[in-house]
């Protein structure tokens, strides 16, 4: 695990100001949670993220990892991103100044993120039109690599045919 950032820190801060603001105890294995899903670069599961906070804290269970994921998806330090299978992904919210869409692919079941402004913009027109306020919106594309059917294999996935 990498050392924090100041820029990590002051998010954990921020997370420790929700917990208090909930009620709730600021405790080891909810820090050790924070954290790794907060170093993460990618996509992660509920799984992914019990292993990595096992890394950091050996006491944090599997059902702290899952009572922990709510609170920071509400303190929206954390993103769920649904690609429609049977578990969720989880994203740090960082640095994201406009709108992401999600490019899966259906080969590797890698999640892209890219910045699509216009979204902000069509579906706040769209509303506007039906006289509703935008609550949540998203675009998901879902794709097969070209390079993994040209080539055979994927150098982001890591996949081969």
């Amino acid at each position: 695990m990498e050392p924090k950032t100041s820029d990590q820190e002051s998010v954990r801060e921020t997370f420790k100001e929700f917990l208090n603001s909930k009620g709730l105890r600021v405790t080891n294995q909810r820090l050790a949670i924070f954290d790794a899903a907060y170093a993460d670069p990618d996509h992660f599961t509920a799984e992914d993220l019990l292993d990595r906070a096992r890394e950091i804290d050996t006491t944090v269970s599997r059902a702290t990892v899952y009572r922990a994921l709510p609170l920071l998806t509400e303190s929206s330090l954390i993103r769920q991103v649904d690609v429609g299978r049977d578990y969720k992904f989880y994203m740090a919210n960082k640095n994201a100044t406009t709108f992401q869409a999600q490019v899966i692919c259906l080969d590797c079941d890698k999640i892209f993120e890219i910045d699509a402004p216009f979204m902000e913009w069509y579906g706040k027109t769209v509303a506007d039109k039906l006289s509703l306020e935008v609550e949540t919106q998203r675009l998901q594309v879902s794709a097969h690599c070209t390079e993994l059917k040209a080539a055979g294999i994927c150098e982001r996935g890591g996949k081969k045919r």
